[in-house]
Formats: C-alpha cells, structure tokens, sequence
C-alpha cells in the first residue's frame, strides 16, 4: 500500500496531471479501501461445530409432526440415541426428500428407523433445509411415546445459532452498537434459559417470540456474522455473590419506561439478579425518537365480552370455576409520569368468585398474536357488550432491554457497554469461551 500513501500525499504530482487520471486513481483507491472495511460473508461451512455440549443449543422447529420434507447439499448420516451411534449414510439427495412416521417408526427417504431418538448429520457445510427454511447444524427427531408424531429439534452451536435471531430480531442496517448489544442480550437469554429449562425437556428453546425469534440461514448478513464475530461468547451476569446469567429479557418499544421483570413474568431468585435490580424498569426517553408516533401509540381495541370469555378460559381452563365472566378488573399497575403500565387482573365470576392474572398473560391470552393489544399499556373500560382498550402505547412485554431505545442510544454515540448497563443496571459482561 506504499504506493498508494505516495500517491495521495503527493510524491507522484505527475500522476494526477490528467483529470481521466484523477478518477481512475479515486476509483481505485475507494475499491481497495472499501474491500479493507467491508464486513465478511456469512460463512459456508457452519463454524463452532466442534463445540462442546454445553454450547450447542436445541432450538424446537416443529412439535409433534407427523411429516416433513427434508433436504441438504451434502450427503448425511443418520444416527440414533443420546450417544449418536452411526445407523446409516446416504447420499447427496437430488429432490429432497419426505420424512414420516408409523407406529413409532420412521422413514427416511424409504429407509424405516425404529430408533425414538435419531440425528440427522449432513457433511459440510452441516447446513440442512427443513420445510422449504435452511438451518446450520444438525436435524434430531424425537418420537412421541404414543408414536403418532415426532418433535423436530435443530442441534446447533450457539454463535451460528445467534446469528439467527440477531437479525431476526433487530434489522442489521441498525446501527453496529445496538446490534451487539441484542447480541450479547440475545446470547445471555438463551443460555440463561437452557440451563434453567433445557434439561427438562427435549428442547432449550422455540424458534418463535414465545422465546426469541429464529429464522435461520435466512436472515444471516455480513453485518449480522460481523456482529457474532465481535462479540463471540460475550454474555451478561449480575455481579453481586458469584456471578450468574440471568434472563436478558428484551422488547421492542417499552414506550417510555421498561417495567419490572417480577410485574410482567413474576416470581425470581437470586440468580435471576433480582437482589441488584438488574431486571428492573429505568426511565427509556429514547424509543420515542426511533419510532414512528403510529407504532408508539397503537389504535384503540374493541373486543365483545363473550370473545374475551371464551379465550380465557381457553387459555386457562380453571376459570370455568367462576362461571360466566362478569367483570374484569385492574388490580395492580405501575404509573409512571405519563402512563401506567397494567401489572395485575382480576377475573369475577357471576358466582361471585374471583381469579388474578399477570396482565401479560391476560393480554397474550386476548390476543395470542400481539397484533391487536401490543402491550399492557392501555386504558381498560367497560362499553356494555364490549371491553374497549384505549390509549395503548409501545410494543411488547416491556421488560429488560428496549430494543428501539437501544438503537436511539446507538445514534447519539453510546457503546452496547453502555446501553446493556442502562437497561440492565449493575450488570456485568464475561465471556463464555
């Protein structure tokens, strides 16, 4: 690059004497220079492959399946148990092919395996395609105990993992400092949950917002592997006692101050760092400045009753106890300076009995989609035949980081240090590996 500093601060005068000169050499210089900056491809072959177990992450695809259409670029093999005994290898498939399942056995591509747990392997780049959607790693299929269907679960390592939330979950032209501070937010949450939850069960965590959303290959960008790169293992702990992950819970615009953890999710102990306040709300002045007012402030919802009864007590069956619902009451709520955020709601019966839900939970409950009732952030009142919900405001469970005012804090200069420091007070970042 000698030349090229030579050029520029003008020992060869000669040389920009011509202004067809001039351009070629600034074209020159912007394709060297931009190349040198440019963030790297997403990579082919999926890395940390070699990872320990305590670093894959099992990510639920598909829950009590009875088929799927399965394909890779590679050949694969099939293995079966907790040990992954070799069972067989097949070839690269030319179409794909269909997996199902029949009085506990499964066929693969005409080949039957009466194994209850079996992995499929593909040979690099260990990238698979399940149900028209590519993912890294490796394909498990855990048959039911009454054999009629099978849980399809990704094995991947945890960096090629984030790379499918990370944008899924933050647009990667955000500015680089919000998007290492959801990655390392994201990488806390997951392992957090995979210790607390993951040995419970066949899975760590659902590739939908019921967790954190996973949308695989598809989403990953230059940027997005630049990110997983400069933050590789980076994850949060509450620094008090002996340093432990905790629930690095995120929302997308907690539309001027973030709400307590215990208020939206209850309970807690003190690993979920509840003694440091880190899962607590702190004022956020900054999402209103990333978000447009039609997306800050949602339009008002009109639900009838009898809708509202039946998702109820759909959702929790024990409210048949109560009879018809009579009324709906707000019994908790967190008021801050210019709105309160519902915390608690009482259910009354017609026989005059009584039940409590987390607001949260009733609103997921009303409107499992969040399309409708984006937060707990509203007005509730009574119109006779229908429950009017007015005055709502922000976008999500509200808790931990906001994701819009990490992006503000990001444009006026702020670290991912300083914006994971604001939205989770005392908390401290490690690496994992």
């Amino acid at each position: 690059m000698n030349w090229i500093r030579r050029l520029v601060i003008g020992q060869y005068p000669s040389a920009f004497k011509n202004f067809q000169t001039r351009i070629t050499i600034g074209v020159l210089l912007a394709l060297l220079f931009s190349s040198a900056c440019r963030p790297k491809r997403p990579p082919k072959s999926t890395p940390q492959m070699g990872a320990e177990g305590q670093f894959w992450v099992r990510v639920l695809l598909a829950r009590d399946a009875n088929s799927c259409f399965f394909n890779t670029c590679s050949p694969f093999l099939v293995k079966q148990g907790y040990l992954k005994t070799y069972l067989y290898g097949f070839g690269k498939p030319e179409a794909g092919t269909q997996i199902t399942i029949s009085k506990g056995t499964i066929t693969i591509a005409g080949k039957p395996f009466s194994s209850e747990r079996i992995t499929i392997e593909p040979d690099e780049p260990c990238i698979f395609n399940l149900d028209g959607y590519d993912y890294r790693g490796m394909l498990e299929l855990i048959v039911r105990p009454d054999g009629l269907g099978f849980d399809a679960v990704n094995l991947v390592p945890l960096e090629p993992y984030l790379a499918g939330v990370v944008g899924a979950e933050m647009p990667d032209y955000w500015e680089p400092e919000a998007l290492k501070a959801q990655a390392i937010a994201a990488r806390t949450y997951c392992m957090y949950i995979k210790k607390r939850f993951g040995a419970g069960r066949n899975w760590d965590v659902r590739k939908t917002a019921a967790n954190q959303v996973y949308l695989g290959v598809a989403i990953e960008s230059p940027l997005i592997w630049q990110i997983i790169d400069e933050t590789w293992g980076e994850v949060l702990t509450c620094p008090k006692g002996r340093e432990k992950l905790f629930p690095a819970y995120y929302s997308s615009v907690c539309g001027g101050h973030t709400e307590d953890r215990r208020n939206v999710f209850g309970g807690g102990d003190e690993a979920d760092c509840n003694r440091a306040e880190t899962l607590a709300g702190v004022r956020c002045p900054y999402c209103k400045d990333v978000v447009r007012p039609k997306f800050f402030f949602w339009p008002d919802v009109y639900i009838d009753k009898k809708t509202i009864s039946q998702r109820l007590i759909q959702s929790y069956p024990s409210l048949k106890r109560l009879g018809e619902i009579v009324n709906i009451v707000v019994a908790e709520q967190s008021d801050y300076e210019q709105f309160s955020r519902l915390t608690q709601i009482r259910i009354v019966g017609s026989n005059g009995k009584s039940d409590s839900l987390r607001a949260e939970d009733f609103r997921l409950a009303i409107d499992p989609s969040g399309k409708s009732l984006k937060s707990t952030v509203f007005q509730l009142k009574d119109l006779g035949d229908t429950w009017a919900f007015l005055q709502g405001r922000g976008c999500g469970h509200g808790a931990g980081m906001c994701q819009c005012g990490a992006q503000a804090m990001a444009r006026k200069g702020k670290t991912a240090k300083q914006i994971l420091s604001y939205y989770y007070p005392g908390s401290k970042i490690v690496s994992l590996y």
